[in-house]
């Protein structure tokens, strides 16, 4: 694990193409809601600065996340899931987000491995169906 705790891909597709790809299959996934959108370049861009495309989508599943606010109500500044679409300066489009375990530790979460293993199964499967 890094020690940063962010899991980082490069996506083969656009950003567009990606980010709407993200958003498909968590929308489809019935154990999963998708809670805010967040186009970081449009705000940006509301105040007259520029930004490369960065969008987040915010989503979770209660069965999961609460077990773990039960464990450790801190984890709630990083719930629920995030992942981050955004375009380099050099044009590569990459898809981010915590890891899980790196949250465990940040949060001194204890006995929910099932359940961050699970997290961080989806979150992979999600993220690489995304890019690619």
């Amino acid at each position: 694990m890094n020690e940063t705790g962010i899991i980082s891909k490069i996506s083969y597709q656009d950003f567009d193409t990606t980010y709407q790809k993200l958003k498909s299959v968590i929308e489809n996934n019935p154990n999963l809601r998708i809670i805010a959108e967040l186009n970081h370049q449009a705000n940006a861009s509301s105040v007259g600065l520029e930004l490369s495309p960065t969008r987040i989508i915010m989503f979770g599943n209660p069965n999961l996340g609460t077990p773990l606010m039960q464990n450790a109500q801190t984890i709630g500044l990083d719930l629920p899931q995030k992942v981050l679409v955004y375009q380099d300066a050099e044009g590569v489009v990459k898809v981010s987000y915590n890891n899980p375990l790196y949250l465990r530790d940040r949060h001194g979460i204890k006995n929910q491995e099932d359940i961050l293993n699970k997290i961080a199964g989806a979150l992979n499967k999600i993220t690489d169906a995304a890019i690619g």
